[in-house]
């Protein structure tokens, strides 16, 4: 009798949570780690197909069928290498990324995709545990030299990209510690901030350095930088957040959800913040207006500081929870998501327009709110959307956390010194090469691409980081992603 396929008898198998009522109490990641085992039988899933659209869609072109197939053969250092050779940093994407070679998997046309993310966080934690993930300097160093500005995953990548090429390399980081936006964005109980240390003191022992608190362009010169680097690449990110200009914004209790998210983080490190700027939820009404991941965020730290009640409103209708007639396979489906972070608790809301903020001496009270009515004339047309009338409501609120995303790179400080200007999407404009119009200056990451992914970020930094060594040896043996 032929034996059926496993994705026929195994089903999919996520990694368990933490439960509500102990993960609030603290800021430990919620993720319960699978068992090796469970690891293997759901790699067993795969059915390495003849055209791997998983591989296709992954930004980095990790080899997902050769990686199931070492995991569901135990082999789990060879599912390690297969993972390096395209990864610099599974620990972070295993634990942030939204998968989008899971929506491409060919299973998930009939059935529940492969577990691709969980099971690559499941591979590096283990190489960790075996000893695989240790400082491997080169073997030769070049006499080049380069400056990334940014320690974020980008400036990460690209750092550990030209190091590995043999050239001296030095990261800039005008925050206390490096890590960018996986240290001073995402939340510890997504990702503790011990996962980015262990990496970093491996970066460190290949011969990395890391100049911290030094803000390029306002404390250190950029004409220094240029004279004593022969390559720059600026990985900044898209540090401007849209802002909501509304009527009362000028109100005492209305802050960015960075600035929020960032504050947590610091003090979750014991980083001491002058009372006069702390920004904290504990018994107060909390809207966070924007339903993206990171006003997810939001709501799950606003939980873990003791809010009294939690609403997160959006623009947007609410997403269906299956594609729909235009939302084709591969492509990343447009679907609800549920983080951990709802599950705690609080509302959600769908279709409201934020008209007004409210507020008495100063102080926000609430918001003055309508909903709306979206509608699509065509297929190919943009979505339509009229307020409702007479369906205005309003909440309180004692703090308003605006999560509305980013539209720009900081323009001033050292895009401003460097004689660089952002293009109409708030980006550094640069060539298929990643060189900006100067002449030794390089660009990647959300500065160059715009808003978007942890995983796109560490496949900007590792296309970036070709082209420099290309531009300084002439030729490149590193990976384009």
């Amino acid at each position: 009798m032929e034996e059926l396929p496993t994705f026929t008898t195994v089903d999919r198998r996520s990694s368990p949570y933490r439960t509500v009522i102990e993960r609030v109490e603290d800021y430990r990641e919620v993720t319960v780690p699978r068992e090796d085992g469970i690891t293997e039988e759901q790699a067993s899933r795969c059915v390495r197909c003849g055209v791997p659209f998983c591989h296709w869609k992954c930004p980095l072109g990790n080899y997902m069928p050769d990686i199931n197939h070492h995991l569901r053969q135990g082999e789990w250092e060879k599912a390690f290498l297969t993972l390096q050779a395209t990864h610099n940093f599974p620990e972070f994407t295993g634990r942030l990324c939204p998968a989008l070679c899971e929506s491409a998997c060919v299973l998930g046309i009939y059935y529940d995709p492969i577990t691709v993310r969980e099971n690559e966080l499941a591979i590096v934690e283990r190489a960790f545990e075996a000893g695989f993930v240790k400082p491997r300097p080169p073997a030769k160093r070049t006499v080049k030299s380069v400056a990334v500005v940014g320690s974020g995953p980008s400036g990460l990548a690209c750092a550990d990209q030209l190091n590995k090429a043999g050239h001296r390399v030095v990261v800039f980081e005008r925050d206390l510690r490096p890590g960018g936006i996986l240290r001073y964005g995402i939340p510890d109980f997504k990702l503790e901030k011990r996962v980015i240390d262990r990496r970093l003191n491996i970066l460190k022992a290949e011969g990395i350095e890391f100049l911290t608190n030094v803000n390029v362009g306002v404390n250190y010169p950029a004409a220094r930088l240029l004279k004593e680097f022969n390559v720059v690449c600026l990985t900044t990110g898209f540090r401007v957040p849209r802002d909501l200009a509304i009527e009362g914004r000028s109100l005492e209790g209305i802050h960015f959800a960075m600035e929020y998210l960032g504050q947590s983080n610091r003090r979750i490190a014991g980083e001491q913040i002058p009372p006069d700027d702390l920004i904290d939820a504990r018994g107060k009404r909390v809207v966070v207006i924007g339903g993206g991941d990171t006003g997810a965020d939001c709501v799950g730290t606003a939980h873990r500081q003791g809010a009294a009640s939690v609403v997160q409103i959006e623009l947007l209708p609410q997403p269906p929870k299956s594609r729909g007639p235009n939302d084709h396979w591969p492509e990343y489906p447009n679907l609800l998501k549920t983080s951990t972070s709802h599950e705690e608790g609080g509302q959600r809301q769908w279709s409201v327009q934020t008209k007004r903020f409210l507020g008495k001496t100063e102080h926000l009270t609430g918001l003055s709110c309508a909903r709306l009515q979206w509608s699509q004339p065509d297929p190919k047309s943009r979505p339509v959307m009229r307020e409702i009338p007479e369906s205005g409501f309003e909440l309180k609120s004692d703090l308003v956390l605006l999560a509305l995303g980013f539209i720009a790179g900081e323009p001033k400080g050292l895009i401003k010194e460097l004689g660089l200007t952002l293009d109409a999407q708030g980006r550094v404009a640069t060539d298929q090469r990643y060189q900006t119009p100067r002449e030794g200056i390089f660009a990647a990451g959300d500065l160059h691409r715009g808003q978007s992914l942890v995983v796109w970020a560490i496949s900007e930094g590792r296309r970036a980081a070709h082209y420099i060594d290309k531009y300084l040896m002439g030729q490149s043996e590193l990976p384009l992603i």
